[in-house]
């Protein structure tokens, strides 16, 4: 028998007598495999009228559900490997650029430049340059700040050092006139407390008694108080 072609049938009579045999046929390799092999086997056939023929070693709706979880885990299990392997071909790439970088940081460095050209020299003198040039832009930048720091202190300071002179001539100012006031009162209340002293005197208070008189001062009062005989 030869071979058959495999292409659409176009009688429309073969091709449901072919459908037939090849339907039963593939039903009972079905069958024969779930009890030779011990396998859960579900088989679904339409027709090409839409009619439905099915096998199944157990139940169709428990095989479908079995398929749609293992499904799901073999597409997990799939993700988690890309995952792992994108995370391996990341690791091998950041390992190569510190690699990279190392050699470059060592011929910064003047480590290892035996072995270049003189343009990798070249480059490596560019780049020095470069690399001097932004540090010291910075530095310049660094010391103008300070210095208008400094500067905006020493204005402040002298503002307040200002502020405080004036302050200071104010209060010795009020301190100068209420002493000045003070003296005035003193040396005046003094002259007038003079001035009654000296009006309130009386000339008989003058006069000096050179006599001893024996007793206490009553006795001497009365007996220069008594009247001659």
């Amino acid at each position: 028998r030869g071979k058959t072609e495999m292409k659409r049938i176009e009688n429309a009579t073969s091709r449901q007598v072919t459908f037939s045999k090849r339907r039963n046929g593939l039903l009972k390799k079905a069958f024969e495999l779930s009890v030779l092999c011990d396998a859960e086997v579900a088989l679904i056939i339409f027709s090409p009228r839409s009619k439905l023929y099915e096998f199944s070693s157990s139940s169709i709706a428990k095989t479908i559900e079995r398929y749609k979880r293992r499904v799901k885990e073999i597409g997990l299990n799939h993700k988690r490997d890309d995952n792992s392997q994108q995370a391996r071909n990341e690791t091998i790439g950041l390992t190569k650029k510190i690699e990279l970088l190392e050699i470059s940081k060592r011929k910064l460095l003047g480590e290892d430049i035996d072995v270049c050209s003189i343009e990798e020299l070249q480059q490596l003198e560019n780049q020095l340059e470069r690399s001097l040039t932004r540090i010291r832009a910075k530095k310049y930048q660094l010391l103008r700040e300070e210095i208008e720091k400094l500067k905006e202190e020493e204005r402040k300071l002298t503002k307040e050092n200002k502020e405080l002179k004036e302050k200071w001539r104010g209060m010795g100012m009020g301190k100068g006139t209420g002493m000045g006031m003070g003296m005035g009162a003193i040396v005046a209340s003094s002259s007038s407390t003079l001035s009654s002293a000296e009006v309130n005197i009386d000339d008989n208070d003058m006069e000096v008694e050179t006599g001893l008189f024996i007793g206490p001062p009553e006795t001497r009062q009365s007996k220069k108080t008594r009247p001659q005989n």
